[in-house]
């Protein structure tokens, strides 16, 4: 687990604060926090849990993985697949057994693509295709 980066954290909640044209008290009553606790936060003092910062993105009606990203909790690429994720389960169109079955292919594709990056990384750089074979 990375470490937190509450500075950064805090920088970026204020400007989705100010960007809902939210005050600070608004905010932390929507979120069910205290407003010092919340300006703590923001300012860099705090490491807010994962919960709390799910209650302010729910709150400031942004994704919780990006909070966790920006906290260090959760990494970029595990913040794409859960999107990902989240868009498919969310999708109305499809039914709940043809969710499952997309995210089975989805978890396959991944699977298959690390395998194969982790084979290539083992086997060294690929020769360049302009140079000839070496004897």
């Amino acid at each position: 687990m990375a470490s937190l980066n509450v500075g950064n954290l805090g920088d970026y909640l204020r400007e989705q604060r100010r960007s809902a044209q939210l005050s600070l008290r608004q905010l932390a009553e929507a979120a069910g926090v205290s407003n010092p606790y919340l300006s703590q936060i923001e300012r860099g003092l705090r490491k807010p849990s994962a919960e709390v910062l799910q209650q302010v993105a729910k709150a400031l009606r942004i994704s919780a993985e990006t909070l966790y990203v920006r906290a260090g909790i959760l990494d970029e690429k595990e913040r794409e697949e859960l999107e990902t994720r989240a868009v498919v389960l969310a999708d109305p169109s499809i039914n709940e057994r043809q969710k499952q079955v997309l995210l089975q292919i989805y978890d396959s594709f991944r699977k298959e693509n690390a395998a194969e990056a982790e084979a290539a990384a083992a086997s060294g750089p690929a020769p360049d295709a302009d140079e000839p074979p070496s004897s």
